[in-house]
């Protein structure tokens, strides 16, 4: 079992920045491909950002340039820096584990998540 919990949400103005962070317990955290993923109200949940084990990033094309995924395997913690922010970009994060990169419809282990809400 692996255990996920995000911090570092909340409320922010357009262009400003924020960063979460997400605490994992449990199993090797360093084997995993992390993730974050986002819900907006009336959406569906999108992948944001990926780096798996070794260090290889993906990210959404609407955040790309803004936001960077990083990861400390010595903390078990998982990043991400979300600056430029838009009013967009409001929607509960989700930070996710995965032992398959991310590559199925099922993901192995999920957060519970926290709001980023960004102000016009």
């Amino acid at each position: 079992q692996v255990q996920l919990v995000e911090s570092g949400g909340g409320l922010v103005q357009a262009g400003g920045s924020l960063r979460l962070s997400c605490a994992a317990s449990g199993r090797t955290f360093s084997v995993y491909t992390m993730g974050w993923f986002r819900q907006a109200p009336g959406k569906e949940r999108e992948l944001v950002a990926t780096i798996s084990w070794n260090g290889s990033l993906n990210y959404a094309d609407s955040v790309k340039g803004r936001f960077t995924i990083s990861r400390d395997n010595a903390k078990n913690t998982l990043y991400l820096q979300m600056s430029s922010l838009k009013p967009e970009d409001t929607a509960v994060y989700y930070c996710a584990a995965d032992s398959r990169g991310f590559g199925r419809t099922t993901v192995d282990y999920w957060g519970k998540g926290t709001l980023v809400n960004v102000s016009s």
